[in-house]
């Protein structure tokens, strides 16, 4: 909550590096409702593709940078795509 980065701008910063969550309220968020002062990252689907700690852990680090002012979002982008291609989501699956 005290940060400057609301839950609408996480999303749509992270979107542009390639990572999916959502805008989410928080308990006794003062933002309003289309805002929101937290996001929602789901694991699951990072755990179905295999992810183990090590992967957890550079998304992370992606997640926190993308959230720095001026970030590279290009170049996070292509860390997301490393580990997708490594993880893909079953055999056969192109990227485009």
């Amino acid at each position: 909550r005290n940060s400057e980065v609301d839950g609408q701008m996480a999303e749509n910063l992270l979107h542009e590096a390639g990572v999916t969550v959502n805008k989410n309220s928080v308990p006794n968020d003062p933002r309003p409702p289309m805002v929101t002062s937290g996001v929602r990252i789901g694991t699951a689907a990072l755990a179905t593709r295999g992810f183990g700690d090590e992967q957890f852990l550079e998304v992370a680090d992606i997640i926190a940078h993308a959230l720095i002012p001026g970030a590279d979002l290009p170049a996070l982008k292509a860390r997301v795509r490393v580990l997708t291609e490594a993880f893909p989501l079953y055999d056969g699956l192109e990227t485009r």
